[in-house]
């Protein structure tokens, strides 16, 4: 069985797209089109289950058009739809380069304290300054420039978090 703590979350399939199995895909991290794996890890009633790709294309810069192995008409597609859709976590040393979504679930550290802030829960992109909300609700800005070091081994993050942003 796949543990939630294994992956994380690319994004949402949508509505099924023609008769022969075709869903689509709003993804938020492109990566599985940029390393070699040959599947996507579905939540089907909070199980997480591999689906081989058959094929894909993209329809523009944040949705693809996916057809999934035996997966093969329109009813079967629509079965899908609304299931969060994942990616394995790499074994990644500090120089590989994360995405965003990469880094949900990962405890935040602040450097001036050594103190951990709390866990990444999502990334909030609703504004155009990017922010890390933590599980209690706390907004964080998800600046390049403040991140110190990301350490995938531990699963944390290490920022100079700005005074007085906590209080």
């Amino acid at each position: 069985m796949i543990d939630k703590s294994e992956v994380y979350c690319i994004g949402r399939l949508g509505k099924p797209h023609g008769v022969k199995g075709e869903i689509s895909f709003q993804f938020v991290d492109d990566r599985f089109d940029r390393i070699d794996i040959d599947y996507l890890i579905l939540s089907i009633d909070h199980l997480l289950v591999p689906f081989f790709i058959e094929e894909y294309r993209f329809k523009s810069n944040e949705v693809a058009l996916v057809k999934f192995c035996d997966i093969d008409t329109q009813q079967r597609a629509a079965e899908l739809t609304g299931c969060e859709v994942y990616l394995p976590r790499p074994d990644a040393d500090e120089s590989e380069e994360f995405s965003l979504a990469q880094l949900v679930g990962f405890a935040l550290i602040d450097n001036r304290s050594g103190k951990r802030v709390g866990e990444i829960a999502s990334i909030d992109d609703s504004t155009a300054n990017l922010l890390f909300e933590l599980t209690d609700g706390q907004l964080v800005p998800a600046s390049s420039d403040l991140v110190t070091a990301i350490d995938a081994g531990k699963r944390q993050l290490n920022m100079d978090i700005p005074e007085g942003l906590l209080d």
